[in-house]
């Protein structure tokens, strides 16, 4: 059968357009996009060169090159760097769609059906996946060596579609609808003091007493990493006042070294207080909030052996924990 004509395929239109047969050159030419990708990525030419082992000239060249065949300006160049314009917006949406959906496609075709190998990139919160998730992970290299482990830790959700990593451990219910999500675990927040705070400044008896200590709590963020964090500050209180905190710190696995160092009482998940004789449970009557936590992944992966394997690695590791 002959090859379809360009009308067959949709292109005879883009004639009418000034810049549709030069759009579909310039896509073609993939050396030239992802160099585009790159720097609409990282900012400027020298970064972007930096990570492609290029020189800010060659790379500045490719880009011209690229809106020279686009017959469109795709960024905006200025002193402190470059901008995407309108038409870069587009071209980057479209490409970085293109690259993560390549990318999926890459690490699906390279694994084994037999065993479970390759690349395996997870993603967490900064103070599960320090305190409680890393000590464990030699535990799955020993068990499938020829799994790569990349640890992605930001308490910034990362997009799964877009394969910013294979996997997450999320604190709260997924917002993206097209994921795949297993249980993993309930959390909960319990009151935790060093040791050497105790024994400078005594145990809370009760709520009430916690006005007489030093708090640390969560610093101000729009979407904190789990619901509720500064509980500590109104419990035992009247409705609408907050007790004062001594310091606040805007990341979970900080306020468990403040805590640890002596620095104050400080509400945290029970995880994080397990196996460390430097932390000691108060006021362990007092119900903090509880949160779900979640095994996330993208529908694409759902027949990844190293889906499947790292998921029940996990809920036997959390089984074993008895949380």
């Amino acid at each position: 059968m002959p090859p379809p004509d360009q009308k067959d395929i949709g292109l005879q239109d883009t004639s009418a357009v000034p810049q549709g047969r030069a759009l579909a050159a310039g896509i073609m030419d993939w050396d030239k996009l992802r160099i585009f990708h790159a720097v609409a990525e990282a900012g400027s030419f020298t970064h972007a060169g930096e990570m492609l082992n290029l020189s800010q000239s060659a790379v500045s060249r490719q880009i011209s090159a690229l809106e020279n065949s686009l017959k469109v300006p795709l960024f905006h160049r200025h002193a402190r760097g470059l901008i995407l314009t309108e038409q870069g917006e587009l071209l980057y949406r479209t490409a970085h769609e293109v690259f993560g959906k390549l990318a999926m496609t890459a690490a699906q075709l390279s694994e084994s059906k037999e065993r479970p190998v390759g690349s395996l990139k997870v993603t967490t919160t900064v103070a599960f996946g320090s305190t409680w998730l890393t000590p464990r992970m030699h535990e799955f290299m020993d068990l499938y060596p020829e799994i790569e482990v990349n640890l992605l830790l930001t308490d910034q959700e990362l997009d799964l579609s877009m394969r910013e990593a294979d996997v997450a451990v999320r604190l709260s219910p997924p917002r993206q609808a097209d994921l795949i999500q297993r249980h993993l675990l309930t959390v909960h927040m319990n009151i935790f003091a060093a040791p050497s705070y105790i024994e400078k400044h005594g145990k809370p008896k009760n709520a009430n007493d916690l006005d007489a200590h030093r708090i640390i709590v969560y610093g101000e963020d729009i979407r904190p990493p789990v619901p509720d964090v500064n509980w500590l500050l109104r419990i035992g209180r009247e409705s609408g006042k907050l007790r004062r905190p001594s310091m606040t710190v805007n990341n979970v696995y900080a306020i468990m070294r403040a805590v640890q160092s002596g620095a104050g009482l400080g509400a945290m998940p029970a995880y994080m207080g397990q196996g460390h004789d430097d932390l000691v449970q108060v006021l362990p009557d007092l119900e903090g909030p509880q949160f779900d936590a979640y095994f996330v992944y993208p529908e694409e992966l759902r027949t990844s052996k190293r889906i499947q394997v790292f998921r029940d690695f996990l809920l036997r590791k959390v089984a074993e924990a008895c949380f």
